[in-house]
């Protein structure tokens, strides 16, 4: 038997040059890797975490932001149980390209996933273009979460990826997500592309 009771998906979307590959490696090996080339496609790693006592995978999907991938990212929507789209606070172009990202989302992804809009390389104030309340505020208007991090400096890298598996424990355990037995595995869960109350999601669950 799997030793995780939930798994989901976790999808960061955003422009190319942001931090989102940053972020993952960050998260799930505790590394800031300099230097690191622009994403080809699509990648993925795992992390599992403890959400009250319970073990809970994380598939953290890290899409590239260049828009000639752009239609082979968008499959990764749909299955997603959250979104996080990242932006650089040094970076204006970055920010003014959201809502093209949020049309996107809108399109390709669960009405009900859950999303966080995440200003990164907070390490670099000095730099700042876009106002932490500039980025609230785009957050609040899109019925998103905020937040800001530094990979580099590990800033609330773990509390974003924590966040969001305990928002998602919490929506499996009061049965947002629809589960079913799959008699071969033994494991409970919503296929890929299932009907269920938010959409979809794919959320799988072990007794």
């Amino acid at each position: 038997m799997e030793d995780y009771k939930y798994l989901f998906k976790v999808v960061l979307i955003g422009n190319a040059g942001v931090g989102k590959t940053c972020l993952v490696r960050r998260f799930t090996q505790g590394l800031f890797p300099p230097g690191q080339g622009a994403t080809i496609g699509v990648d993925f790693m795992i992390k599992t975490v403890e959400v009250d006592g319970d073990k809970v995978k994380l598939q953290i999907w890290d899409t590239a932001g260049q828009e000639r991938f752009r239609c082979i990212t968008q499959s990764y929507y749909r299955s997603a149980n959250a979104l996080i789209l990242v932006y650089d606070i040094t970076c204006q172009p970055t920010f003014d390209c959201l809502p093209n990202w949020i049309k996107e989302i809108d399109t390709y992804a669960s009405s009900k996933v859950l999303t966080y809009l995440v200003g990164n390389k907070s390490d670099r104030l000095l730099h700042r273009e876009i106002p932490a309340e500039i980025g609230e505020h785009f957050a609040k208007q899109h019925s998103m979460r905020y937040l800001e991090t530094s990979a580099k400096e590990a800033e609330n890298v773990d509390r974003l990826f924590t966040e969001i598996a305990v928002e998602l424990t919490k929506q499996a355990k009061e049965n947002f997500l629809r589960p079913r037995q799959d008699s071969t595995s033994g494991k409970v869960g919503m296929p890929n592309g299932g009907s269920s109350p938010v959409g979809g999601l794919s959320c799988c669950k072990l007794n």
